[in-house]
């Protein structure tokens, strides 16, 4: 068994009958009484975020998991589709198990994170930036700069997101997938 002395960011963990990865830790030492370790937990089964506050030298059981490069296929009806590029090997996941499944496009690659154990699927990762083409988004009005004003914009893969006046219809930019949030331009 591990304690808390053994955790760090992006550790997974068997915990109140789930499976969490570490967000983020901080051990506390407070002046009076004993040593704490304070963590925010994700699950990887309903993406639920959670704060929880171990004692310091407290067990903790640590759960293998592994991370494998897929491509996206297609979706089926509530199910997505992916294949393993090495075996072609396909895997259908169901929808509970992704994020933002509006910014998904055929032939994207991800990370799909797999328990070790029981082989059981926990959740499929986009990459941390993705690269789409604006279909539609109204015009920006010139002179309207001077403040970080947004307008909504439809990207190829059907999903809304916020960009700045300047960006027009036909133009790549870079999206954030943890938040949604647009990044750049693109090239």
């Amino acid at each position: 068994m591990a304690t808390t002395a053994d955790l760090k960011n992006g550790l997974c963990i068997n915990f109140n009958h789930d499976i969490y990865t570490v967000v983020s830790f901080q051990h506390v030492k407070p002046g009076k009484g004993p040593a704490f370790v304070r963590t925010r937990l994700k699950s990887l089964t309903n993406g639920r975020v959670l704060e929880n506050t171990f004692s310091s030298g407290h067990e903790i059981e640590i759960t293998k998991i592994i991370r494998r490069p897929y491509q996206f296929l297609y979706k089926e009806g509530e199910d997505f589709v992916f294949m393993q590029q090495e075996t072609f090997e396909q895997i259908t996941v169901p929808l509970s198990h992704i994020e933002n499944p509006d910014l998904y496009l055929d032939g994207q690659e991800v990370d799909i994170v797999i328990q070790e154990e029981t082989d059981t699927v926990l959740t499929v990762e986009l990459p941390p930036f993705v690269v789409m083409e604006v279909t539609y988004t109204e015009p920006g009005v010139k002179g309207n700069t001077a403040t970080n004003a947004t307008k909504p914009a439809t990207v190829e893969s059907g999903a809304e997101i916020r960009v700045p006046l300047f960006v027009n219809q036909g133009d790549r930019i870079k999206i954030d997938t943890r938040d949604r949030s647009y990044v750049e331009r693109a090239n």
